[in-house]
């Protein structure tokens, strides 16, 4: 009962929140930090990125997206997957980033998981990586919609309905009736998204990134029972454990990354809670705390996420395991003391 009363709660409030849309976002980081082009990547073997390389990244409209993107952009090519490039084109608008339209969404539901569409090949074909930033949220809102743009209350208040208010249910429903729910963005769309890149990629595969989330492993942990509640956590467990599947059998390298709470700019696609709220955390928590597993409690900037990714890249830490990330009290740090983090995660 709990849940279901959590569910028509949640639902019913995000219909009626409006949208806010504003590109403002910053990088916290010195950018003359970064190593040369000419260090990154080299004197490893063939399974690390090198400068110039191809990243796919899936989910390049969304607020995280589109930083990892643009960040990634500064050493790779950059092929952003998106349902609609006008939505992206400006802030996007760089030499190394070639944009694609692709609903992975549409394309799963037609029942052939093991190939890749038309849609998706292009964007695939030549990508050494994929950087995995889709996601949806925990409760239904807009996000869950087809559209992104029309209210879902009415579909989960029928769903719950016509399953005599079992949660479990009616988001089965959901899921099998099409809608962006968690199973099928967070855990289906992975499988079709490896399934999809074996297929049609013609170069070597190196890595493919999913950024997650913290709980994960401790569902079964206050609080993360409540945000599970819809089953996002679950979904997630499984397109990780989809991910290292593919990874072993495939011989490319796989990272998790595991944030917390969002918040910082880029304030578009506003049905997430720290993002509506535009919930920046003041000057002094910018420091970044990294630890291998699901141990870390707390909120991670967007730009935080999106450097820590390309850091991941350009100085191939983390390979093969996960890592959960977060801001901590402290001024944000320059790149080399993020690359002590990173590299000591391998040694942990």
């Amino acid at each position: 009962m709990y849940s279901t009363i959590l569910l028509i709660s949640v639902c019913l409030y995000a219909s009626l929140v409006p949208s806010v849309h504003s590109f403002e976002f910053k990088f916290p980081w010195d950018k003359t930090a970064i190593p040369s082009l000419g260090t990154i990547g080299l004197g490893k073997d063939l399974k690390t990125l090198q400068p110039g390389d191809t990243i796919a990244v899936v989910g390049a409209s969304g607020n995280v997206g589109k930083l990892v993107a643009l960040r990634l952009s500064d050493t790779y090519k950059v092929n952003g997957i998106v349902r609609d490039t006008s939505s992206v084109a400006d802030f996007l608008n760089r030499e190394s980033i070639t944009l694609f339209e692709a609903d992975l969404l549409e394309e799963q539901m037609k029942g052939n998981i093991n190939q890749c569409p038309p849609s998706l090949r292009p964007a695939l074909e030549n990508a050494n990586a994929i950087v995995i930033c889709t996601g949806t949220t925990a409760f239904p809102t807009q996000a869950w919609t087809k559209s992104g743009t029309t209210g879902v209350a009415g579909n989960v208040l029928k769903a719950l309905l016509d399953n005599s208010f079992n949660v479990k249910e009616a988001i089965a429903s959901l899921d099998q009736q099409g809608f962006n729910t968690p199973k099928n963005v967070d855990s289906l769309s992975n499988l079709f998204l490896v399934n999809a890149w074996k297929d049609a990629c013609k170069v070597p595969r190196k890595r493919l990134i999913m950024l997650s989330s913290i709980g994960v492993q401790r569902r079964d942990q206050m609080p993360f029972p409540i945000l599970n509640a819809c089953g996002v956590l679950d979904a997630k467990a499984e397109g990780e454990a989809a991910i290292q599947e593919a990874a072993k059998r495939d011989g490319f390298s796989y990272t998790v990354i595991r944030p917390g709470q969002l918040f910082g700019g880029p304030y578009d696609n506003n049905y997430y809670l720290g993002t509506l709220f535009q919930l920046d955390k003041d000057a002094k928590t910018q420091d970044v705390e990294v630890a291998v597993g699901d141990t870390l409690v707390g909120d991670t900037l967007r730009s935080t996420l999106a450097e820590v990714t390309a850091q991941v890249c350009e100085g191939d830490f983390a390979r093969d395991l996960d890592f959960s990330v977060v801001n901590v009290q402290g001024q944000s740090p320059d790149v080399d003391g993020v690359q002590t983090k990173l590299r000591a995660l391998t040694l942990s």
